[in-house]
């Protein structure tokens, strides 16, 4: 339990020094201690170490990744050995962001451009463009959103034709707001995020935005030299639904591995 409290410390919003009043009184379920799951890697696969990794999706067998920095990408990732099958390079102005597939259209954000792309699955071709408010970081979808996080303590649901928000959720732990939300996947039902600069994934409920799991991956890739030990951190969650496979990597990381959740503890 101390590891749990100590592991959702270091993710939580500091309240103000100054505030004089008490925080507002949260409910028993939203007060609960969180889970902490642990892992187990089940096989580890090549990763382009120059793909500044920002969004990642499992489809058809294949990864589809799309990378910021210049310059930003969408690629298609040949999951066996990381070779990049195709790649398309966004204009050297846009910093490329999250990655979903909806239907038969991969849509990507970018991070202060207030642009998204849309592409097609296989050739990479573009085939428009969606505006929305804000910065764009994570992005996934249940049966019939786009979910979208910008960095704050919440998710934005958008209508997946008309790219309009619909809603939102505050993302908390414990009563308390969650921010640095950044690469989303939806995983039977729940929203699993990165929170960017730490090793930790969180289980959301979409509903509520309670976080209701912590997944803490410490020790993943324990030799990272070599490395921007700045920003060549944990980003990158895939899910394959039909093989139950669990795909994880960070920014500039040359491996991606495939884990296994153990526990709570």
């Amino acid at each position: 339990m101390r590891a749990a409290v100590l592991l959702l410390a270091a993710l939580l919003t500091p309240l103000p020094a100054a505030a004089q009043t008490p925080p507002p009184a949260v409910s028993a379920s939203a007060a609960a201690p969180v889970p902490v799951y642990g892992f187990e890697v089940v096989r580890a696969y090549p990763h382009d170490p120059g793909a500044f990794t920002q969004g990642l999706e499992f489809h058809n067998g294949e990864l589809l990744e799309s990378t910021g920095r210049s310059p930003s990408t969408v690629r298609r990732v040949r999951l066996e050995d990381g070779v990049v099958i195709h790649k398309r390079e966004l204009d050297e102005n846009l910093f490329g962001e999250g990655l979903t597939v909806f239907g038969d259209r991969v849509l990507t954000l970018t991070w202060k451009g207030g642009k998204g792309f849309v592409w097609n699955p296989l050739t990479l071709e573009p085939e428009g463009e969606f505006a929305y408010a804000g910065e764009g970081w994570g992005l996934t979808h249940d049966a019939t959103r786009l979910i979208l996080s910008d960095g704050t303590a919440a998710l934005r649901f958008l209508d997946p034709q008309t790219f309009e928000e619909t809603g939102q959720a505050p993302v908390t732990v414990q009563g308390r707001p969650l921010r640095q939300i950044n690469e989303l996947e939806w995983v039977e039902g729940e929203v699993f995020a990165n929170v960017w600069h730490t090793d930790f994934i969180v289980r959301i409920d979409p509903a509520t935005g309670v976080v209701t799991g912590v997944i803490d991956l410490t020790g993943l890739m324990p030799d990272r030299s070599g490395l921007d030990q700045t920003d060549a951190v944990l980003n990158g969650i895939a899910w394959d639904p039909d093989g139950r496979r669990l795909f994880v990597t960070g920014k500039n990381w040359p491996t991606l591995f495939e884990i296994r959740l153990t526990g709570p503890r």
